[in-house]
């Protein structure tokens, strides 16, 4: 029998089905994206957008159309990362706003559902870019009002939206000549196609569970680690590395003693806890991206996180912490007064997080390119900062949508995001940040310092490709800057050199923050190299600890 309708029952089954397989089609998402860098990626983002939304709806018992609508709103507005995901969540918020007063869903609520889901969308993205997952998104809208006229069943309505879906999705590549030339379709679109084939499935009577594995991130399913497994002895390495492995490839007990051999063969202190679903990891060690690397072969990475330990302090202990106490603070906390101006940072190393400390953040949010935090994670750090008016820096592009949707929730304090793109235009705006000045005008000032401030970075890629007329192959050495790929090579002095040359204007300062990957002696051997290349320039280097990129470079 042909449906005409979808109740808040089917409409469950449809999401939890949906979320499900765009989860289980992350990695192929992945896999789409043009720059190949080691880094947090579109699939990734959007399944756990998706998913922190789908358990709460699997959940739900017996709920109405205005709980689902509630439901998924919410938890997809907080629980988005990344561009891609943060688009995903507005595209699922307007479309709930549509049906949430409704007793059912008709095709022609369908229709306006897409519609406003679509104008919703496109409002909260500065500068929309066609050839992306908006276009895919306009697209089905369109047909979706084409189909609605025509009075047909739900599922009529359904193949044709999907069909023009992918249509749209594969006339991308001829609206970005970035994918054309890495030919690949965009990714975020066929996120989206993914959540919406799923979706369809789930109509169709498809029975689908929650997978706990893909919302590890948030640790609700994370092994508990005790530090009474934890060698309490002088530490030889010199940086504490931990993260969480989601499973994807065969992992059993002779598997684990080999990946515990290997990281006992560069590091020691180490803890591994596993379930059937993930494995969470500790470890010090002098290379974290060789830990990284190894855990790779068994699934995908999260909650990367990882700190540096100087010699002087090398007796450091995982201590559980002491939750009455942890309270205690809490409350204490609550009764500290607001000063008029706060901080909240997204970094990735100790070295850059005491950087920013020392400039006056208050919360530091560990993430970047291996890992976006999501809008619940920067409301949390917002609340944590006791100041009327709470500066946010994302210092990623892919963070700033996900930092805005944060601003806009939140009620009791104004937030203001400085849409800082890169470590160093965040190092620079903070910079030039005084008190004396209303919130504005430093707004105004810190966005200004920004324009200045050139970046650069030195990461490896991971597979072959073909992108801004440069052929890469797989471990070469790229330099990227504001505008793309700039160097490439298979040494890392030689492409960090051109790197530079290819940023040099009329600048004075260059400053070198070395990553987690990178020693002490390479990173004054790099230094030297650049001040004898550029004489003229008054060179700084400094620690940052950041994983995947060997050196941030900025010019000012």
């Amino acid at each position: 029998m042909a449906i005409t309708m979808i109740d808040a029952e089917l409409l469950q089954k449809a999401f939890i089905a949906g979320a499900h397989n765009l989860e289980k089609n992350k990695d192929y998402i992945n896999e789409l994206n043009v720059f190949p860098v080691p880094d947090g990626d579109t699939g990734s983002n959007m399944s756990l957008t998706i998913m922190a939304a789908a358990r709460e709806v699997g959940a739900l018992v017996n709920p109405t159309l205005n709980d689902l609508s509630k439901t998924i709103s919410g938890g997809s507005l907080r629980g988005a990362r990344g561009n891609s995901g943060v688009i995903l969540s507005q595209l699922l918020r307007g479309f709930c706003k549509e049906i949430k007063d409704k007793k059912a869903i008709t095709t022609t609520v369908l229709a306006d559902g897409f519609v406003r889901g679509v104008e919703t969308a496109y409002k909260a993205v500065m500068k929309p870019k066609e050839g992306t997952i908006l276009t895919v998104a306009k697209g089905m809208a369109e047909k979706a009002i084409e189909m609605a006229e025509e009075r047909v069943s739900v599922e009529e309505f359904a193949e044709a939206v999907i069909a023009e879906g992918d249509f749209v999705l594969s006339k991308t590549p001829e609206m970005l000549p970035v994918l054309a030339e890495a030919g690949v379709v965009d990714s975020g679109g066929q996120g989206l196609m993914e959540f919406l084939k799923g979706a369809y499935r789930g109509l169709m009577g498809e029975e689908i569970a929650i997978d706990d594995k893909a919302v590890a991130a948030s640790g609700s399913k994370a092994p508990a680690m005790s530090s009474e497994n934890i060698d309490t002895s002088d530490i030889k390495f010199g940086y504490c590395t931990e993260f969480i492995i989601m499973l994807e490839k065969e992992y059993n007990m002779d598997i684990e003693a080999d990946f515990k051999e290997y990281l006992t063969s560069i590091g020691d202190s180490l803890v591994v806890v596993s379930d059937d679903e993930i494995v969470k990891v500790h470890v010090h060690t002098n290379h974290p991206g060789l830990a990284f690397e190894r855990a790779l072969q068994y699934g995908s990475l999260t909650s990367m996180k990882i700190d540096n330990m100087r010699e002087e302090h090398r007796e450091k202990v995982i201590m559980e912490q002491d939750r009455a106490a942890a309270a205690k603070k809490e409350e204490e906390a609550k009764s500290v007064p607001n000063k008029p101006y706060g901080f909240v940072v997204v970094s990735a190393g100790a070295g850059l997080d005491a950087i920013f400390t020392e400039l006056g953040a208050d919360y530091i949010i560990q993430g970047g390119q291996t890992m976006n935090p999501s809008t619940e994670d920067v409301l949390s750090a917002i609340d944590k900062v006791h100041a009327d008016t709470v500066f946010v820096l994302p210092n990623n592009k892919n963070i700033i949508l996900a930092a805005n949707q944060a601003a806009d929730i939140e009620e009791e304090k104004n937030v203001v995001v400085i849409p800082s793109k890169t470590i160093p235009q965040g190092i620079g705006a903070m910079i030039c940040f005084t008190e004396d000045a209303s919130a504005e005008e430093n707004a105004e000032n810190m966005i200004e310092a920004m324009s200045e401030v050139k970046s650069g970075q030195v990461t490896y890629a991971v597979r072959d490709t073909s992108i801004d007329g440069k052929e890469i192959k797989t471990g070469d050495y790229m330099g990227i800057d504001d505008n793309g790929i700039s160097s490439v090579g298979s040494d890392i002095q030689t492409v960090i050199k051109e790197l530079v040359e290819n940023m040099s204007d009329d600048n004075e300062l260059l400053s070198i923050y070395y990553g987690s990957d990178v020693d002490a002696e390479s990173a004054e051997a790099v230094e030297a190299m650049l001040n004898e290349a550029f004489p003229d320039y008054d060179i700084e280097l400094h620690e940052g600890g950041q994983p995947v990129y060997y050196y941030i470079i900025s010019l000012e």
